[in-house]
């Protein structure tokens, strides 16, 4: 397990100071010039060190996609951009931070902003969080406050940073959506290129970065790269926030390290699963965008991004969702296919027709009113859907009915007997009488 002094968000459940000077005692703020005065060069360069990936679910790494940012113009500013949307199901680690630690953000967002030559920090935060949005509104007032940010602040380096409440839509998670929204456009994805790197925000060169992703930078810098690319696995380092829901004993959210196994994340965090290993039935690891996972193959599963992407699923946002024996296994996953037709912004042909589409099939299924011959059909029409949308969400939309199909055919190839078999024995009644 990751020992306490390890950790970095060490306010996660609340217990401590969540304001200015609890932050401080706990490492916050602590010498932030020093760490400018080192330069944008050296902290894109620890960070690529370090090999933090983007925790917002791409895995994109960290210090590259700060580095893409084009050097500082007068006449063009640079912005970053926090995705605190944080809509994905399952998903519940951001909130706690922005609760909990809300300064460690505020302070990540002056380092990241220095390290990009961005003049402003935009935090997008989702529309069902209000608390979170008033803590974190108060944690950058007391900043300001004490001059750690604003116009002349006591690092040297002007940085505002602006906290904006989104209006709930699950498709401003992504960036470009998101961008769109801060613009005070309807959420709906952009084309890429170009890319917000040169044309994001306003027209200006944009970084959007995840939460977590900027919260950690700091204590990175002061630790130094390689405290923290001790943690984990090659490729996959570092210590990570886990949201882990569904059928456990003891539900949580915790910072473990990297490729921890998944049988030793839930046995010494969530209590294991409820009624024990031998009642597993499937893990969806990374939020309800990536493909479920059955108990043989995850049981033993590091928890990161490689080893999850072998299995044809993924870490995403380690939202780890455990389902036991009792979970009706269709109805779970057609229950993620309204979702996701639901949120559609509908731009794209492909995941306005299709997320619909798969939901009708996948609301049979749960019947068993279907042919078996849908079940190939349906895979096929995921396939279709996966990869042909401007945004992501039509392979969010597609991945849990693929994962179903892989791994769960012979339960819907059940289903469907026998609803058949009742039918039948109905029609056989009917007729005798």
């Amino acid at each position: 397990m990751l020992q306490d002094r390890d950790r970095i968000f060490q306010n996660l459940y609340g217990y401590g100071d969540w304001g200015l000077e609890g932050a401080k005692k706990r490492g916050a703020w602590d010498n932030t010039k020093g760490l400018l005065e080192k330069g944008r060069e050296w902290i894109i360069n620890e960070m690529k060190a370090s090999g933090l990936r983007g925790r917002g679910g791409a895995g994109f790494p960290t210090g590259l996609k700060w580095s893409f940012m084009p050097k500082p113009d007068a006449a063009r500013p640079s912005y970053l951009v926090v995705n605190a949307d944080e809509s994905e199901p399952g998903t519940c680690k951001d909130r706690e931070i922005l609760r909990n630690d809300p300064h460690l953000l505020v302070e990540g967002c002056l380092v990241a902003g220095f390290a990009m030559g961005a003049s402003a920090a935009y935090i997008y935060v989702r529309g069902e969080f209000i608390w979170e949005r008033e803590r974190l509104q108060a944690a950058v007032d007391q900043a300001y406050e004490a001059n750690l940010i604003g116009k002349d602040n006591i690092h040297d380096y002007p940085f505002e940073v602006i906290v904006h409440h989104g209006a709930g839509a699950y498709i401003c998670g992504e960036e470009t959506a998101l961008l769109e929204s801060l613009e005070g456009k309807k959420g709906m994805p952009r084309l890429k290129p170009p890319f917000p790197a040169n044309m994001g925000l306003y027209g200006c060169p944009t970084t959007v970065n995840n939460v977590e992703s900027i919260a950690v930078a700091p204590t990175i810098l002061r630790r130094g790269a390689a405290w923290f690319a001790g943690f984990g696995a090659k490729n996959n380092a570092g210590t990570k926030l886990f949201s882990i829901s569904g059928h456990v004993n003891k539900p949580c959210n915790v910072e473990e390290a990297m490729s921890i196994p998944f049988r030793e994340l839930i046995e010494k965090h969530a209590g294991g699963v409820r009624g024990g290993w031998d009642n597993l039935l499937a893990v969806i690891p990374g939020g309800s965008s990536v493909r479920c996972v059955p108990a043989e193959q995850i049981i033993d599963c590091p928890m990161d991004f490689d080893s999850l992407g072998k299995l044809q699923s993924g870490l995403g946002t380690a939202a780890v969702i455990v389902m036991d024996k009792s979970t009706d296994i269709i109805r779970a996953i057609a229950r993620l296919s309204h979702f996701y037709k639901h949120e559609s912004c509908g731009q794209c042909t492909p995941c306005r027709e299709g997320t619909g589409w798969m939901y009708r099939v996948m609301e049979r299924m749960v019947e068993g009113r279907a042919q078996k011959k849908e079940i190939d059909m349906l895979f096929d029409v995921s396939k279709q859907i996966e990869g042909h949308t401007i945004c992501a969400l039509g392979d969010a939309a597609a991945w849990p009915v693929q994962g179903l199909i892989n791994h769960f055919r012979p339960v819907i190839e059940a289903r469907i007997d026998s609803y058949t078999a009742r039918s039948d024995k109905d029609a056989v009644k009917v007729a005798a009488e």
